[in-house]
């Protein structure tokens, strides 16, 4: 298999981790930056934020470097369009068989990168697997329909063609599984492919175009640039891309779709999210606590669908809270491969750093800690231990979205009043989940809770993915949602065509 990095001469930079490539038309390309002659490329380090060992230097892609990715992806598209669908997913079925020969080393591979513990990232590896399942169905999901005799005479059918040139631009938290969510719908639907990852984890990036590269995809239905904020302008501005989807932060959302929108482009964007979990006084105390505590603390809290906000409903708050802070109390902190460990690191030392201010301005305007985490933690790597606190509702932190293992607790008189809590301190719509034995709260929760995503007695609501990630209000922005039949939608064209044969 080629090499996907760049071997140089040692430097300070780069003597004890290599320097990354893009995958553009097949072949691993030293990306150009935007340096200035005779300069060495832009780069970022990429740590592994659970022990700070540097694993690799990432290239921070220009312009030119975009461009030479959509020319590639342009180039290939005519000839994949017209592949047979039924041939497109015979390479998804190699991809799939060829993921899953290597999966304990991809597994291990995002637990390096990202720090989230082994089953953490198990668990995305095999919601990964879901979605390409999923597109295997492509030759029945992207069938039209057709009416004949519409009219005397006239028949009309309805048909799905791909859009052209899709990319999707993804985020730290999930490098795996999120490029997944649109990328192997997008190619079996007939469309080529961008990849934009997060440059602070590109190394599952770089996995999945080395396995592209060894089932022998064709040269430029598959394409990878990194790098950070002036790839995704290149990605957005450029007229040779049709359809944008990212997930990240809520104000980069809104950025991203007002510009890829204006620009004449399709586009999803998934933002962030203040996801509520209520619980009612007639909850089941040792699976509501157990399934709370993975919502909030797994994946060191850095979910768009974790769960930020436990909402105690009358006299819930005395037999939820204390065992709650004795389960938060027994987490151990470490690094995601080590036995016995059960919260990893957040990305990076900024993250740390802005998640602990936020704690302690709560705890400065009067915040109780029910479980405070901001010290014992391991020496090295951007930890914070796993935190619990009382706010109020018109706190700041209640509507911000921290991002990390921070759990903060609200007080409701009934799940009415839980609801309207959860609709007035925030923006966001992505999940919420309520803890109940009662038909009629969850029956209220279903109908009223502002959010797309929602969960009863389940912690973490992710769709399977022939469902829609059907985030709402500041958490999504655009009409059709990544995954399921929204994504089948999103990646193709409808043309309907109306037929009359004249008859000499």
């Amino acid at each position: 298999m080629t090499t996907t990095i760049e071997e140089r001469p040692p430097t300070e930079a780069t003597q004890s981790a290599p320097l990354l490539r893009n995958f553009i038309g097949g072949k691993w390309t030293p990306a150009r930056t935007n340096a200035a002659p005779g300069e060495p490329p832009r780069t970022l380090p990429v740590p592994n934020p659970a022990t700070e060992e540097l694993l690799a230097h990432v290239p921070l892609s220009g312009a030119d470097d975009v461009d030479q990715a959509v020319r590639a992806a342009r180039d290939a598209f005519p000839e994949w369009a017209e592949t047979p669908v039924t041939e497109r997913v015979r390479y998804l079925h190699a991809f799939r068989a060829a993921l899953l020969d290597q999966g304990d080393a991809l597994i291990r591979q995002i637990t390096i990168e990202n720090g989230k513990i082994y089953s953490d990232a198990a668990g995305e590896f095999r919601r990964a697997i879901e979605v390409v399942d999923f597109a295997i169905g492509m030759p029945t999901l992207i069938a039209g329909y057709n009416v004949p005799q519409v009219s005397r005479g006239i028949d009309t059918m309805m048909e799905r063609y791909p859009v052209g040139v899709a990319t999707a631009i993804t985020p730290f938290n999930f490098p795996f599984m999120v490029p997944f969510w649109t990328l192997p719908i997008a190619i079996a639907a007939g469309n080529t492919f961008i990849l934009k990852p997060s440059e602070r984890t590109p190394l599952s990036a770089i996995r999945i175009a080395e396995t592209f590269e060894q089932i022998g995809l064709p040269e430029g239905v598959f394409n990878l640039v990194l790098g950070a904020q002036d790839a995704v302008q290149g990605l957005l501005n450029h007229p040779g891309v049709d359809a944008v989807s990212f997930v990240g932060s809520a104000k980069v959302a809104r950025i991203v779709y007002e510009t890829a929108a204006r620009n004449g482009k399709r586009v999803q964007a998934l933002g962030g999210a203040k996801n509520h979990l209520i619980v009612m006084p007639d909850a089941v105390v040792t699976p509501t606590v157990e399934s709370i505590t993975e919502s909030a603390f797994g994946n060191a809290g850095q979910r768009c669908l974790a769960g930020s906000v436990m909402t105690v409903v009358g006299k819930a708050e005395d037999t939820i809270l204390p065992p709650m802070i004795d389960r938060v109390a027994s987490l151990k902190l470490g690094f995601g491969l080590d036995e016995g460990v059960d919260v990893g690191p957040v990305i990076r030392a900024d993250s740390r750093d802005r998640i602990l201010g936020y704690v302690e301005e709560e705890v400065g305007r009067g915040a109780r800690l029910l479980r405070d985490g901001r010290t014992d933690v391991p020496e090295k790597g951007y930890f914070i231990g796993p935190t619990l606190m009382e706010i109020e509702a018109d706190s700041p932190t209640a509507g911000i979205e921290l991002f990390g293992p921070v759990l903060s607790v609200l007080h409701a008189r009934d799940v009415d009043d839980a609801i309207r809590l959860a609709a007035m301190t925030n923006e966001y719509g992505n999940a919420a989940s309520i803890y109940t034995s009662s038909g009629h709260a969850a029956r209220q929760f279903r109908r009223y809770m502002p959010a797309g995503m929602l969960g009863i007695n389940i912690g973490v609501p992710a769709p399977v993915a022939f469902f829609p990630f059907s985030g709402q209000r500041g958490s999504f922005f655009g009409d059709l949602h990544v995954t399921g039949h929204d994504g089948v939608e999103f990646f193709t064209r409808k043309k309907t065509t109306t037929t009359r044969w004249f008859q000499d």
